[in-house]
């Protein structure tokens, strides 16, 4: 065994190895790369990165589907307006109930922290109203949420959302959300 590992210290020794070794650090310092810190994709060249253009309808849904999915409470909320109000049928006492925008990114930073997988598929918009400041967009959804193996939430439906922003150059925001789930 020790002459095992002195054949090991011999060889990590000879001078090719070393010789290899700093031309490959000296590579990778020349060309500032750092692959564990990786330059963030701004999607400028035509080739789109995986956030979307949020001053654009799709680009809001894409935008929401990237925070599901990466659990990534910061692009969620930039989805946000200040003014936020989320709204829901509670089908067991017949009633509306409806949150702020604080109360939201909590109960959304919670779903997030306890579930171990989110998957959010945007289906058709079934409703498009609305000018380049206000919009008002329904949409067909399916949504997974998996705590554990043996607890899996499905939820299906539709969301109505208006979307406001203070001019056209402006990415939107989602004042409203409606949720008409089956849940």
């Amino acid at each position: 065994m020790q002459a095992r590992a002195r054949s090991a210290v011999r060889y990590a020794s000879t001078p090719g190895l070393v010789g290899a070794g700093i031309v490959l650090c000296f590579l990778l310092a020349i060309a500032s790369c750092n692959p564990f810190a990786p330059a963030i994709e701004t999607g400028e060249d035509g080739d789109h990165g995986i956030l979307g253009d949020q001053r654009t309808v799709e680009g809001v849904f894409q935008n929401f589907w990237y925070a599901y999915t990466f659990k990534d409470t910061t692009i969620y909320g930039q989805l946000l307006h200040r003014n936020f109000v989320f709204t829901y049928r509670d089908f067991d006492k017949l009633v509306d109930v409806s949150w702020g925008r604080d109360e939201d990114m909590l109960i959304t930073d919670r779903m997030f922290k306890n579930a171990t997988n989110l998957n959010l598929v945007w289906n058709n918009i079934v409703g498009l109203s609305g000018d380049s400041l206000t919009t008002d967009v329904t949409r067909s959804f399916n949504l997974v949420v998996t705590f554990n193996p043996t607890d899996v939430t499905r939820v299906d439906g539709r969301a109505s959302f208006r979307l406001v922003r203070e001019n056209p150059e402006l990415p939107w925001q989602i004042e409203r959300w409606r949720d008409e789930s089956n849940f």
